[in-house]
């Protein structure tokens, strides 16, 4: 979630589903067998809490800097090595007091039961005197999602925010820890037709393999869900460049948008990675609900996650959405952060000793955990 969001108009209402499309109306505590679903949450605490004290030495400003003195959410999530790795947002006490003004770098911090963590004392990706620079500074590095290639590299998707514009930036890593930078997504998509496009949250689609997610191959590409507001896709032949899905009128293909009177009235934006299942590709997203005519029940303004199934055989075909959230802020810390209206923004997913973990920011200030079991569990 961004700040961004808060000044985007109304946008035309398009529900998109195929001639075989079901809604599902049950309840959370109802999950369809397509679903990722019922998660509990392991700990009615935070996970991931700032640390006014930690401190590192900005490459850019020269200066000492309290790098997660403020905020720490919106997190992706990987296995590696035995354990669950989670790089989180970290928002800085520069700037001014508001959501977005803040320098965000990201953490990394480790468990080996995916709930308690042990954090690393510096930002391990953070803006700095490189070719990004110009599109990283001072806003910041934000809201990641990450995936495994089949070599055992890491590829990162996340928002680049220089405070005036922004766009989806690609990283890889063999260790977490040392990064290349690619810069923007759609870079060189189409001989630099999407150049000035502002696009973010962004997911590459999975498969579980062995008990690792790894990016996957649909048709001999790599594809990606993208976008707040409406989601869209794109392809790539290497994780790296990628392109987007286009309609019949040479813009953007539009695969979900908004839906009046439901928790995504304001709109849906991307979540974890998506994976691919036996029923078809799931997604989960998040969804805004409206200042004015959303969900009954839910606050105006928050964000509550929802699923999405699309066709394994085609990526852009919707074969089934949610009507009700599977998860929604409901513990005093999803909502009492700096986005007061509450949040369970979910960015992170992994498969960890038989079970899913989800990650997910709360009131954009703290990251928590939620787990789903078998046999729901099971994809």
């Amino acid at each position: 979630m961004s700040p961004r969001a808060f000044l985007v108009p109304a946008l035309h209402i398009a529900i998109i589903l195929s001639a075989t499309a079901t809604l599902v109306a049950g309840a959370p505590s109802a999950p369809q067998s397509w679903m990722l679903a019922p998660f509990h949450r392991a700990s009615n605490s935070p996970v991931i809490s700032p640390k006014p004290g930690a401190t590192f030495r900005d490459p850019v400003s020269g200066h000492l800097t309290h790098w997660e003195a403020l905020h720490t959410f919106n997190p992706a999530a990987i296995v590696r090595n035995g354990k669950i790795d989670v790089l989180y947002r970290a928002e800085d006490n520069t700037g001014s007091m508001e959501i977005g003004m803040h320098t965000s770098r990201l953490g990394l911090a480790e468990s080996e039961d995916g709930i308690h963590f042990t954090r690393l004392a510096t930002p391990i990706f953070y803006p700095a005197q490189d070719a990004q620079q110009s599109r990283e500074w001072p806003g910041g590095v934000e809201d990641p999602r990450i995936v495994e290639s089949e070599d055992g590299a890491y590829v990162l998707t996340y928002t680049q925010w220089n405070r005036e514009t922004y766009t989806v930036g690609v990283a890889t890593s063999k260790d977490l820890l040392h990064w290349i930078k690619y810069g923007p997504a759609f870079a060189s998509a189409d001989g630099g037709k999407y150049r000035h496009l502002e696009y973010k949250s962004a997911g590459i689609v999975t498969k579980l393999v062995g008990g690792r997610l790894l990016a996957v191959k649909i048709h001999g590409k790599y594809w990606m869900y993208w976008g707040e507001i409406k989601i869209r896709l794109a392809t790539s032949p290497d994780l790296i460049h990628w392109t987007p899905v286009e309609d019949s009128q040479g813009k953007p293909r539009v695969l979900l948008a908004r839906r009046p009177g439901l928790f995504d009235s304001a709109f849906p934006e991307v979540g974890p990675p998506p994976v691919l299942t036996s029923n078809g590709i799931l997604l989960l997203y998040n969804g805004k609900n409206a200042e004015h005519g959303g969900a009954p029940g839910i606050g105006p303004g928050a964000y509550s996650g929802g699923q999405a199934l699309f066709s394994a055989d085609d990526p852009t075909k919707l074969l089934m959405r949610t009507r009700q959230p599977y998860f929604q802020p409901k513990l005093s810390f999803e909502k009492s952060g700096q986005y007061v209206a509450g949040t369970t923004f979910t960015e992170g997913l992994a498969f960890f000793h038989g079970k899913w973990f989800l990650y997910y920011g709360a009131a954009d200030s703290y990251v928590g955990v939620a787990v789903c079991d078998p046999p729901h569990g099971s994809l």
